[in-house]
């Protein structure tokens, strides 16, 4: 629930979210499908024939009492609607969009949201297999399968139009919506959105721009995006779930175009380069904005920034050499700076698809879209992902665990997207 104040964020979770087994709320309002399995069979059958979802919920934080009540939260819901020709993501996208406190919920226990998503939209793949009397396709497992080649996978570029002088930033606040900003022909910040189904027209949000932006979603219905202005102050504006602030200034003296990553909802670090090619950062603790902070480095871009669990930062830029060189937060302290090489032609950009995993996008050489990931215990290789040419950084982001989005500036100054998963 937001009370005005531009920061402040109460969650709400109804107080039924933990009830008995044997009681599940949505029997109040749904007709009864008797015909269907009831909700402690389909839940002892996938505990019975798929403990590894257990397994894999026990790794990320959730008790087995909690697991049970996730699930039945989602079976409880499946099992009562009237349409179950959908796919299972379609399903739980609509149990979100029907219990909007759900995602709060995750996040105000610290679960790994992207984890959790990814499990129980497999418990509705399983149960819908159940409920229709077919045998489920196999998860895919950990046995060994050929290195896919480049591209593979990837759709083709689409442009989606505009006319950019800046690279793109991108962010987004729940499966299948996206958020693109960038800095158009009059320096005003632009925004164009996908909502789940189509492509909004271009809107015009205001400002004098001198970099490009960046932006960062801390929750459902909730975008921040920052800029440089003309002073070379960092600027800030939000939208609320109904409306966009006006510009705020935050201050200090920018030498490229900001970053921003959020650890938990209402928090927010954003990054930039300062004075000395030196990476600075201003943290949003909850409820007040503390003072910069010196990080160090040489950096000869824009940083990028991600956040994939609550104590956990990785930040990257460009070196002198034209490297990519990374530094993360472990909770406790900063690392050093470590180079992961390459030759980089642009700033990087950052996305995270599950916890410990990082896929790290550059324009690279041939002006060609470049891509190294961190597979959760080290460093794969860099992969060329084609032929065609950006004239910008790219932007990534990721709204699910199976889902990637790039964008960057065409040959024609347009807005341009490729995608990864679905």
């Amino acid at each position: 629930m937001y009370n005005g104040y531009p920061y402040y964020y109460v969650q709400y979770v109804p107080a039924h979210y933990y009830y008995p087994h044997n009681y599940s709320p949505y029997v109040q309002h749904y007709v009864q499908q008797t015909a269907r399995p009831s909700e402690q069979d389909l839940i002892q059958r996938i505990r019975r024939e798929h403990s590894n979802l257990y397994t894999q919920l026990e790794q990320a934080g959730v008790n087995r009492q909690m697991a049970d009540t996730l699930l039945l939260l989602v079976i409880s819901y499946l099992r009562n609607q009237q349409n179950l020709n959908r796919t299972p993501t379609q399903i739980y996208n609509q149990f979100q969009r029907d219990n909007p406190w759900f995602p709060f919920f995750l996040r105000s226990m610290n679960f790994p949201e992207n984890t959790v998503n990814r499990i129980l939209i497999r418990v509705i793949e399983l149960a819908l297999a159940f409920i229709r009397g077919e045998s489920p396709e196999p998860e895919p497992g950990p046995r060994p399968r050929p290195r896919p080649r480049p591209e593979e996978g990837w759709s083709n570029w689409e442009s989606l139009g505009g006319t950019l002088l800046s690279a793109p930033s991108v962010s987004s606040w729940g499966p299948n919506r996206l958020d693109v900003f960038a800095r158009g022909s009059d320096n005003a910040l632009y925004h164009i959105w996908w909502d789940g189904s189509r492509w909004s027209n271009w809107e015009s949000l205001g400002g004098v721009l001198t970099s490009a932006p960046g932006a960062v979603s801390w929750g459902a219905n909730r975008i921040d995006v920052f800029v440089r202005g003309t002073d070379d102050a960092l600027y800030h504006k939000w939208w609320d779930g109904s409306r966009w602030s006006d510009w705020e200034s935050l201050g200090g003296t920018l030498t490229s175009g900001p970053a921003a990553s959020s650890r938990r909802s209402n928090q927010l670090d954003v990054f930039v380069r300062g004075t000395g090619n030196r990476l600075y950062k201003r943290t949003w603790n909850g409820s007040r904005w503390e003072n910069w902070e010196d990080l160090g480095g040489n950096l000869n871009s824009d940083p990028a920034a991600i956040s994939w669990g609550p104590n956990r930062i990785d930040v990257f830029a460009r070196g002198q050499n034209n490297d990519l060189i990374h530094k993360w937060w472990d909770g406790s302290r900063w690392s050093d700076w470590e180079s992961l090489g390459g030759t980089l032609t642009s700033a990087p950009t950052v996305s995270s698809r599950r916890p410990n995993h990082l896929d790290v996008f550059v324009r690279g050489a041939g002006n060609r879209l470049f891509k190294r990931t961190w597979n959760g215990s080290r460093w794969e290789e860099w992969e060329n992902l084609g032929t065609t040419q950006i004239t910008s950084a790219p932007a990534a982001v990721s709204w699910g665990p199976n889902r990637t989005d790039v964008f960057a500036r065409g040959q024609n100054n347009d807005l341009i997207h490729r995608y990864h998963g679905r």
